[in-house]
């Protein structure tokens, strides 16, 4: 290792930088530093919508057989779904379809309804936009018209198995340790060779024993996945809407072979919007990725998956599907949010940690961080994050035809942060809602409109951070808490006019294209680059913690500021690595670390580019490089390191 103190060097000077690897600092007593970047001055918001009932505070009222919780204005579960209003009017407005509701407390009486379930017969309800229904429809004939043998028998095993142990594979390779610390088991493990033996019902226990039973290492978590479902029926909805299942629309809809036996013969109490067994797999998803972070992106990948495979098996459409997420997002956090269950949570998430590290060995969070990634495609069919995001994307909207504007505002349910309480932990409410805000899926599209917001909220890209700064963003990370508080990722592309001040112990990774232009404050910590648009395309001014410069050529498109508290590391893959600075450089000291990617070594002689600028003035206290002397060349545009051992 050498370091360096050096001045710039006149020209006596670099005769004496060639010959020595310490010098005496001469810091320029008129550099003038750049200011830090103001950005906007305010901060950004992501109210609730005023107004309007929240489903935080009203989910109980999603309830069937009610007379008082008939309407759509006095049950939440309907009124959430109310954009299917648009492209289709219900029989009758009430939740009547099979059953009554006897007067209760002033409330009418709702008596059971006429609608046979069969489409377009004198009984059936109005469709709206027939342009958009044809859309649905076509999207499930195309899809079950393409099965192949493996999309029919995953399509089988969502059916009949257990909606709880079934997605517990998206938890890749820390599933095996959840299913034993559950205690989850199931007896539908194939499909049958034709429909005559079809398993009607899953004999296992779905989601596990709970702690009440006796569960000691992970029965809170399975409290909590139970928990995460109270009031969650998706039956109010279904009588409410009463719409039919797509084979029954259709006949060219192919029904996998094995679950023709499934098919009910009861029409009227059969709708399908929304579907109950996307609701449920979203339900245990989000809570199981509540539970595990670590595999958040990944749980969320398979409920939409479960929805998929919904449509693939003939049972369902891209509306009921659409419904059924949008329902179960607000269902978990409905409970989520209910004070009563605060102690579990916390027990619920500790218990689970603790177990899966023990039963795989791993050491902590950051162990099974590591072995939760650590499986190939073939192995983890969720292993790849871009393929992951490539299969959900289309799906939340299935490219159904806009039917309202494309450029409405994103609003943010109340409560809706605390689906990020265990992923985004150090973040507060507030910012975890802007994240919300700033992924949101695009408005105009079938269903998600709603006026809460549910039905465009992302959690997939939620899980990768803020997608626009919209007003300045100030992330403090205390390592000492653990988890992702002491490293974390953002992947989106990052736009708006807003700055980043990065403070705190914590390390935070940025790896979009970033367009945002309010520049960047590193006071605590280290921010890390790993793309070559990392910095936005403002000023990034360190004035404590360190910046690390990944092997990515990132540019900086304004000022780079580094005071005397502050550091420098620098990814060099050949010679002309290093950073790019579209204005000026000021350096008031600190230390630069230098280090070699794998597999590139240079030779005596090279010159390394470290920084090139428009200007350059001031100099590193050190300039560290392990393995090799070295001496820098400082010039007017830049600096070099000149290797010359």
């Amino acid at each position: 290792m050498r370091a360096f103190v050096p001045a710039r060097p006149t020209a006596a000077l670099t005769v004496l930088l060639l010959l020595s690897s310490a010098l005496t600092p001469a810091f320029a007593d008129t550099l003038v530093l750049p200011p830090a970047p103001a950005g906007l001055g305010h901060a950004d918001s992501a109210p609730a919508p005023a107004g309007i009932p929240a489903y935080v505070d009203t989910g109980a009222s999603n309830q069937r057989g009610d007379a008082c919780l008939s309407t759509l204005e006095t049950n939440a579960g309907v009124r959430l779904l109310s954009g299917f209003l648009e492209i289709w009017t219900p029989r009758t407005p009430f939740v009547d379809a099979d059953q009554d509701a006897p007067a209760k407390d002033g409330c009418a009486a709702v008596t059971k309804s006429d609608w046979d379930g069969l489409p377009r017969s004198a009984t059936d309800g109005t469709m709206k936009n027939p342009a958009v229904h044809a859309a649905n429809l076509a999207y499930v004939i195309r899809t079950t018209a393409a099965n192949t043998p493996e999309d029919d028998l995953e399509a089988y095993l969502d059916d009949r198995r257990g909606k709880s142990v079934s997605i517990t594979d998206g938890l890749g390779p820390l599933a095996d340790a959840w299913r034993k610390g559950a205690q989850q088991t199931t007896t539908v493990t194939d499909m049958p060779a034709d429909a005559t033996s079809v398993k009607y019902d899953d004999k296992g226990n779905n989601r596990g024993v709970g702690s009440k039973d006796g569960n000691a290492v992970m029965g809170k978590a399975v409290d909590l996945v139970e928990a995460g479902s109270k009031d969650g029926s998706t039956e109010p909805a279904k009588r409410y809407y009463k719409y039919a299942r797509p084979y029954r629309w259709s006949e060219e809809v192919r029904v996998v072979p094995q679950l023709e036996p499934a098919k009910s013969t009861k029409p009227a109490g059969d709708g399908g919007f929304p579907s109950g067994h996307t609701a449920e797999a979203w339900r245990d998803a989000l809570v199981m990725a509540y539970l595990v972070p670590q595999r958040y992106q990944e749980m969320v990948t398979r409920a939409v998956r479960m929805g998929e495979n919904r449509i693939r098996a003939g049972m369902h459409q891209p509306f009921d599907v659409i419904g059924g997420r949008m329902q179960a997002t607000a269902v978990v956090a409905y409970n989520l949010n209910r004070a009563d269950y605060a102690g579990l949570k916390a027990e619920a998430y500790q218990q689970t940690q603790s177990f899966l590290a023990t039963d795989t060995g791993a050491a902590g969070f950051d162990g099974l961080m590591a072995l939760a990634h650590s499986a190939p495609a073939g192995t983890d069919p969720f292993a790849d994050r871009a393929a992951n995001a490539d299969f959900v994307t289309p799906r939340f909207s299935y490219g159904l035809p806009k039917i309202s504007a494309g450029d409405a505002a994103a609003v943010v349910p109340k409560g809706a942060e605390v689906l990020l309480e265990t992923r985004l932990p150090y973040l507060d409410a507030a910012q975890r809602r802007l994240v919300l805000k700033s992924t949101a899926l695009p408005a105009g599209y079938p269903i998600m409109s709603d006026a809460e917001g549910w039905g465009r909220l992302n959690l997939f890209a939620a899980a990768d951070g803020f997608a626009a700064f919209d007003g300045d963003v100030t992330v403090t990370m205390d390592a000492a808490k653990g988890g992702f508080n002491t490293a974390d990722s953002w992947k989106n592309d990052i736009a708006g006019e807003g700055r980043l001040v990065k403070t705190g112990s914590g390390s935070l990774t940025l790896s979009g294209i970033n367009s945002f232009s309010g520049g960047v404050i590193v006071e605590d910590g280290t921010l890390v680059a790993k793309s070559s648009r990392a910095f936005g395309t403002g000023d990034l001014y360190i004035s404590g913690g360190r910046v690390v410069v990944a092997d990515a050529h990132p540019a900086v498109s304004g000022n780079l500021v580094l005071r005397r508290a502050g550091g420098l590391d620098v990814a060099l893959s050949g010679k002309d690595g290093g950073i790019t600075v579209a204005k000026s450089v000021a350096v008031e000291g600190g230390t630069l670390r230098v280090s070699l990617a794998a597999g590139y070594t240079p030779s005596v002689g090279d010159e390394l580019s470290l920084i090139r600028s428009d200007s350059f003035n001031g100099t590193f206290e050190a300039i560290v490089l392990e393995g090799h002397d070295t001496v820098p060349v400082y010039g007017k545009t830049g600096l070099s390191l000149r290797i010359t051992k």
